[in-house]
């Protein structure tokens, strides 16, 4: 092919490029953006007093939690550490007991050591790109892309399950996303987002706000879906998805022995001794032992004399 042949090629593809990305703008994006102003919930992190700060402590506490008990944990946490510098000098075990019940408490350790981290090197004030916030312990793509499209206004392809299952329904018409996070799924977002900054921030919140109300994973809302009728999902059917929907055991594992041990800790005014912790978790001495070995391996409890308690 000569170089004139080749050139034409590439913009008959560049033409077509943007022929899709107009049919995708009018059939998925606009609609969902004028379906979002009504149904968005009011949440505290999307305030128009909310900070970067705000924001991704948000992002951190949700992460595999539901809105219902974060909530009142976020509103509690930012009104005792309402900075990175008032978070970082707090006591470890100050930030356990904090975190209350949420789960996975390795997240509040991560935040703690980010606050450490901007104040830091960053003087206090939370970076404000994608590879500056990605840096931060424990920050990682999706947060960074959402702190600066949520916090910011700019553009950046916010990627959470949500997000991934309309994109894979409308666009792809899989019931399901893969388990993991394809190239292919980056890429055909990227062509998706607005390129302006404003209208791209404002499709990142209604999109996953879709998913998260309307396209669910297991009762999808299909009747009261904004794009219904151009998702090709619905058009192939609605097949069955070729992956199940990811659940979370609790009963009887490890992460509920080591939930039982944690919350003996925080309730504790000092040491507490393996009476304690085999009250706590009766049932499966070797598992217990187990549980406890991992919470002091991720420095969630530390050895005090002859007993056990939330690290200084």
């Amino acid at each position: 092919m000569v170089a004139g042949e080749r050139a034409g090629v590439d913009a008959r593809l560049a033409e077509a490029r943007l022929a899709e990305a107009g049919l995708v703008d009018a059939r998925l994006v606009a609609p969902v953006l004028a379906w979002y102003p009504g149904a968005a919930r009011d949440l505290p992190w999307r305030a128009s007093d909310r900070t970067p700060w705000g924001v991704l402590v948000s992002e951190v506490m949700l992460q595999q939690t539901p809105v219902a008990r974060v909530e009142p944990v976020w509103r509690a946490w930012l009104d005792r550490w309402p900075t990175p510098a008032a978070l970082a000098e707090a006591p470890t075990a100050d930030v356990l007991r904090a975190w209350g019940t949420l789960g996975y408490p390795r997240r509040a350790l991560r935040l703690a050591a980010c606050a450490r981290a901007v104040v830091e090197h960053h003087g206090g004030a939370l970076p404000t790109t994608e590879a500056e916030l990605r840096a931060l312990p424990g920050i990682g793509a999706y947060t960074a892309a959402a702190v600066v499209a949520f916090a910011h206004g700019r553009r950046a392809v916010v990627l959470d399950t949500n997000v991934r299952r309309v994109l894979a329904r409308t666009l792809g018409g899989q019931g399901l996303p893969p388990a993991h996070l394809t190239r292919g799924e980056q890429s055909r977002a990227d062509a998706v987002w607005p390129a302006d900054d404003a209208r791209a921030a404002a499709w990142s919140q209604a999109v996953m706000e879709l998913g998260a109300l309307v396209c669910t994973a297991r009762a999808p809302r299909c009747a009261a879906c904004p794009v219904a009728s151009s998702c090709a999902w619905r058009a192939a059917g609605s097949p069955p998805p070729t992956t199940a929907p990811r659940t979370q055991a609790w009963t009887g594992t490890d992460r509920q022995a080591r939930g039982r041990i944690m919350a003996v800790l925080r309730d504790a005014v000092g040491p507490v001794g393996e009476g304690a912790l085999t009250a706590a978790w009766p049932h499966d001495a070797e598992q217990r032992a187990r549980a406890l070995a991992g919470l002091l391996a991720d420095g969630l409890v530390a050895r005090a004399g002859d007993g056990y308690g939330l690290p200084e």
